[in-house]
């Protein structure tokens, strides 16, 4: 299990992770979701031992990540966003290395063990260089499983992956939560979706959500969402009428329909939009939220970040002016 609580990591004045929590189970696969620079990479360097935190508490199998850094790191198998492998050693001959620094017992059979598992058995005396870069990824996925971990850290592991390598790699992490506590980071939402029982979706180094995706789609329904709006005839005889609405913030006409935004995050548009478009005789042939998906929750949710951001500033500029 891991258990991170208020962490926070900074580079001088640059806060990389700003007072973080969240639980990662057994038996489970993690997201660690967000885009390039949100302080993913640099959590799990702290969750490794690798790097101190600045503040806060990381629990990683039972053991503090600054107090106990040995005790974690023989509990971790960590496959880190750039694999440090040796090229011109063979995948077999990689891992038997790599299994007697960590003092793994019968080193050379448990090495055939785990690249059997990754699904590279027949390739285990190639020479590493002459490796596609799918099965270079899955020799470092071996390494991080030789000594046989409870915990499993992932730093981006599809990353420059062909569509086949990627999904074959998917139903690999797939498997291996379901004996290991695995922490899966990745800024493809859409991968994380079909391999993740629960995510946590981190932007600028803090923590804006977390959950199972369906609980993350229901709070963000019920707090309102886009909705997409179609009806029986033109969308530009909809269009002004659903702009009117007070709960409507912005509606616009796209594609499949009429996309409509709050106007306030913790109202559902969607009985008033309704109602308005029956009262002007219009049928209403689907209305509909938009967020259905990881990505889609995602972008809703750093959308009102940034808005959020927007209408704070102002009044931060007024206060200062008056005083």
């Amino acid at each position: 299990m891991i258990e991170v609580e208020n962490l926070t990591k900074s580079y001088g004045e640059v806060a990389a992770v700003k007072g973080i929590s969240f639980t990662a189970r057994p038996g489970q696969v993690t997201g660690f979701l967000g885009p390039n620079g949100a302080g993913k990479t640099t959590t799990m360097r702290i969750l490794t031992g690798f790097m101190p935190p600045t503040s806060g508490k990381a629990m990683v199998a039972g053991f503090d990540v600054f107090n106990q850094s040995l005790d974690v790191r023989k509990r971790v198998g960590y496959l880190p966003e750039n694999v440090p492998l040796y090229r011109d050693m063979t995948a077999l001959g990689y891992l038997t290395y790599i299994g007697e620094i960590r003092g793994v017992r019968k080193v050379k059979a448990r090495a055939q063990e785990v690249l059997e598992r990754v699904g590279l058995g027949s390739r285990a005396n190639s020479h590493i260089r002459a490796l596609s870069k799918g099965m270079r990824q899955r020799v470092g996925l071996a390494q991080a499983l030789l000594h046989n971990p409870p915990v499993l850290i992932l730093d981006e592991p599809t990353i420059g992956l062909d569509p086949i390598q990627v999904l074959e790699l998917r139903d690999l992490v797939a498997e291996l939560g379901k004996d290991h506590t695995v922490l899966f980071s990745t800024h493809i939402l859409s991968e994380a979706e079909q391999v993740c029982d629960s995510v946590v979706i981190i932007n600028q180094g803090e923590i804006i959500a977390q959950g199972s995706p369906t609980e993350l789609r229901s709070s963000l329904l019920e707090r309102g969402s886009r909705v997409l709006v179609r009806v029986d005839g033109p969308a530009a005889a909809a269009l002004p009428i659903i702009q009117q609405v007070a709960s409507v913030g912005h509606a616009e006409s796209g594609s499949e329909g009429i996309v409509v935004t709050p106007a306030q995050p913790d109202v559902d548009p969607r009985p008033h939009i309704a109602r308005a478009l029956i009262q002007n005789n219009l049928n209403l042939q689907e209305l509909r939220p938009l967020a259905v998906n990881l990505e889609e929750i995602f972008l809703e949710l750093t959308r009102r970040r940034q808005a959020a951001e927007v209408v704070e500033a102002p009044v931060t500029e007024t206060t200062e002016d008056q005083s």
